[in-house]
């Protein structure tokens, strides 16, 4: 028995290791460009993935591999600690993910954060702990045990998914001892494909750290990131590319959410990036018209809903482009004010970033737009 399981164990690793090589060949990476923002870098991070190590279904170099060539920055395998569902072919060793993984991220140049989840039925839910040293203390029976041993370790610690069963939803007794022992620093805002608004608001009311990940199991379709189409990151505002910059950027606060088309946090990060994303350009005065362009330099899309009574009603800049607007005045002196709301630069649930710009020219009534791609 033991010996077939002893093959069955070398079959498996034999096939993933053939997988993985076969996935690598041919790779490029993208880079996604967000701006760095208020004297810090952008950094573009997964920090809750799977393996076979727990319940995933890829080898751990694999994660790496897929998040370099989609222009990520760092990443974490967060295997389960308590379920072990393939333990029969890979055996238990909660840190081997990071130890495999290692090699490709220093490769690749990805930085990797060692962690692992803490899994506990719905109430209180689980549990991701990043930059531990050992995950073995991790693996106990009582969940403020395996919390203060994940804590003794510098670990920061966020709620994962806290809607992921409805039926079970809300904060109860224990979220109130784990964040108030700050064991739980952070909340995931976007797990995978749902984002979820009351926990937005949470993370606002509490001062949580914003988190979204994508809880990946299988593997990653994609084969580019785009605007529409992307893997939803935890962009953090580091003050160096290093594990160490991480952790101070995510123990501060220091983070937003890319999900979908949108970006999810706190208004003065949101603010910044509009800030460096979108500028004013172009500007040319006529006896009764104002031109200029809108540009967005970045790679995140921006779409704008006037709430002023200037400008047109909507105005979408995807990614790289300009929008060139054109406006009618009266004598092209007079600074006119165009005020508008980010709709997918979400500050509060349902609620876009408030921005405006100054153009010289007097307001009249016709406006006209033209696209324009760099």
């Amino acid at each position: 028995m033991k010996q077939a399981k002893h093959v069955r164990w070398v079959v498996l690793g034999i096939a993933v290791v053939l997988l993985s090589t076969a996935c690598v060949l041919g790779q490029v990476r993208q880079e996604v460009r967000i701006p760095d923002i208020r004297g810090y870098k952008t950094l573009k991070c997964d920090f809750h993935q799977h393996t076979v190590f727990s319940d995933g279904n890829v080898w751990p170099t694999v994660r790496v591999e897929e998040a370099w060539r989609e222009g990520l920055d760092a990443i974490a395998i967060t295997d389960h600690i308590e379920y072990q569902p393939h333990k029969q072919d890979v055996p238990t060793n909660h840190n081997r993910p990071y130890e495999i993984a290692l090699p490709t991220a220093k490769e690749r140049g990805l930085l990797l954060i060692k962690g692992a989840e803490i899994t506990r039925d719905t109430p209180p839910g689980h549990f991701n702990a990043l930059f531990l040293e050992d995950v073995n203390p991790l693996d106990t029976k009582e969940l403020l045990d395996a919390m203060a041993a994940a804590d003794k370790q510098g670990a920061f610690i966020w709620w994962n998914h806290p809607d992921w069963k409805p039926e079970h939803k809300g904060w109860f007794d224990i979220h109130t001892t784990l964040y108030e022992k700050k064991y739980m620093r952070g909340i995931e805002v976007v797990n995978g494909n749902t984002y979820s608004p009351s926990v937005h608001q949470w993370a606002l009311d509490k001062n949580l750290t914003f988190m979204g990940n994508t809880d990946i199991h299988d593997p990653c379709p994609l084969d580019k990131t785009t605007w529409e189409r992307h893997r939803p990151m935890t962009l953090v505002f580091a003050g160096e590319k290093t594990p160490a910059g991480i952790k101070d950027a995510l123990l501060n606060g220091r983070t937003t959410v890319w999900y979908n088309d949108q970006l999810i946090g706190r208004r003065e990060y949101l603010q910044a990036i509009f800030d460096k994303a979108v500028v004013v350009e172009d500007v040319q005065r006529g006896d009764k018209t104002v031109r200029f362009a809108m540009a967005n330099n970045y790679d995140i899309g921006v779409t704008l809903d006037r709430v002023g009574s200037v400008g047109p009603q909507e105005l979408v800049i995807p990614p790289n482009s300009r929008a060139l607007v054109s406006v009618r005045t009266g004598d092209g002196e007079t600074p006119i004010k165009l005020s508008y709301t980010a709709r997918n630069f979400l500050v509060e649930p349902k609620k876009g970033l408030p921005v405006s710009f100054t153009i010289p020219g007097e307001v009249a009534v016709d406006v006209e737009v033209e696209l324009q791609r760099r």
